[in-house]
């Protein structure tokens, strides 16, 4: 037990100013902490069992001499009868924190988390389109059933009702919304908002439950066409008038994107080095990719008109919009053509690797695909741009000369 020192009256401690702890009596260890000319608080000096602690009282003089003295003492009571002050105080403030959090869960349904997962991540996807499937995939599956449902509460029998129902005829769209509902309810648990595994979890969860996506839904590649029957196509659709099909050409032709073709504008392309800049924020990498052109891309880029109000290549029908998702779709459609645009990516891809000599890492940069792992990527500091220029100029001449019995004999370079 501390030496109770000198018991100050109100006017004494009115008038201690020197800056430091003042034992003003009364209660053993009762200070007065003076901070400043103006700053001056109580201070009670403890001990509690083996550690020493320091516990404020409050500000002078909103807390008067009297008033300090009886909390003072009331605070040693309380450590007399086992009782750690500090330690109550936090499990008190920690307490309110959680009550807090709990009434703050208590607002939130599924489709509010949802409605701010999508606000917070939709500045890093690279279009609106990806948006506008959150909000519809999750407006057709998931809300009907846990959209007004407390986030907190969901469980793996709302996950399955939701999925389950779907799997085997919709399973691609299905596993998406269910990637989607796990998303939303990680983002939920790291924001305090509901607590426990999350219910739409695949590994180790959902995966018990249902069978693999790939046994019930086989990933099957884009539709397309024989490279033999390129020449024969292209041919049909040089006949065809209209900005879809001359898209669809320049698709063929530089076996790109569709998406990467319809938002191409004439700023990206350099006539004077026969290059086309595609910038990082229309890549599916996200990186910057240069295409190389060939002589007839030239030529195709020759033959379109430039409209006044757009810098589109291939604009729509309002011209500073680009031609839709489906027109070159239609296109093939209407011609008959059992394929897809996207198809002649791997037309082109499969022609490189059966019937010509460059390398595998030459044929990806054409794609714009990543090369290796990490640490491969890390090394692989040229796009092979000269080796690429080559290829595309085989390529165009490959799809431009007349089948030969199966594959088009096109000759290859040594250099490659």
């Amino acid at each position: 037990m501390p030496r109770i020192a000198k018991e100050l009256g109100p006017l004494e401690i009115k008038r201690l100013t020197a800056p430091g702890y003042h034992a003003v009596g009364g209660v053993a260890g009762l200070m007065l902490q003076v901070s400043g000319a103006v700053t001056k608080s109580w201070l009670l000096r403890v001990k509690v069992g083996d550690k020493r602690r320091e516990i404020g009282l409050g500000a002078y003089p909103g807390v008067g001499v009297a008033l300090a003295r009886e909390k003072a003492q009331q605070v040693r009571e309380e450590i007399v009868a086992g009782v750690d002050p500090v330690a109550a105080r936090v499990t008190a403030r920690e307490s309110i924190v959680q009550q807090q959090i709990e009434e703050k869960a208590m607002r939130w349904t599924f489709r509010s988390c949802a409605e701010a997962y999508i606000k917070a991540k939709a500045p890093g996807w690279r279009n609106a389109k990806h948006g506008d499937q959150w909000r519809n995939t999750l407006a057709t599956y998931a809300y009907p059933s846990i959209g007004e449902l407390l986030v907190r509460n969901i469980n793996i029998g709302h996950v399955t009702a939701i999925i389950e129902p779907h799997w085997a005829t919709k399973n691609e769209t299905i596993n998406r919304v269910r990637n989607r509902i796990e998303l939303v309810l990680d983002w939920a648990a790291v924001r305090k908002y509901r607590t426990g595994d999350n219910p739409a979890r695949w590994k180790g969860n959902l995966d018990k439950l249902l069978a693999k996506p790939s046994d019930v839904s086989p990933i099957v590649g884009h539709r397309s066409l024989p490279a033999a029957d390129v020449f024969g196509f292209l041919e049909r659709l040089r006949e065809i008038t209209g900005i879809g099909p001359r898209c669809l050409e320049f698709v063929v032709l530089t076996a790109c994107r569709s998406g990467e073709a319809r938002l191409a504008t004439w700023s990206e392309i350099d006539m004077a080095t026969r290059t086309w800049n595609i910038p990082g924020s229309r890549m599916k990498s996200g990186r910057p990719h240069r295409v190389p052109l060939s002589d007839e891309v030239i030529k195709l880029l020759e033959s379109l008109p430039r409209l006044a109000g757009t810098d589109l290549l291939f604009p729509g029908k309002k011209a500073d919009t680009p031609i839709s998702d489906m027109t070159m779709t239609k296109v093939m459609r209407d011609m008959g053509v059992d394929a897809v645009p996207h198809g002649f990516r791997a037309t082109f891809s499969s022609w490189c690797a059966s019937s010509t000599a460059y390398p595998s890492e030459v044929r990806e940069m054409a794609l714009a695909h990543a090369i290796g792992d990490g640490t491969v990527a890390a090394y692989q500091r040229s796009d092979l741009f000269d080796k690429r220029r080559n290829l595309m100029v085989d390529w165009a001449k490959f799809v431009n000369t007349t089948s030969v019995g199966g594959d088009n004999v096109v000759q290859l370079r040594g250099a490659a």
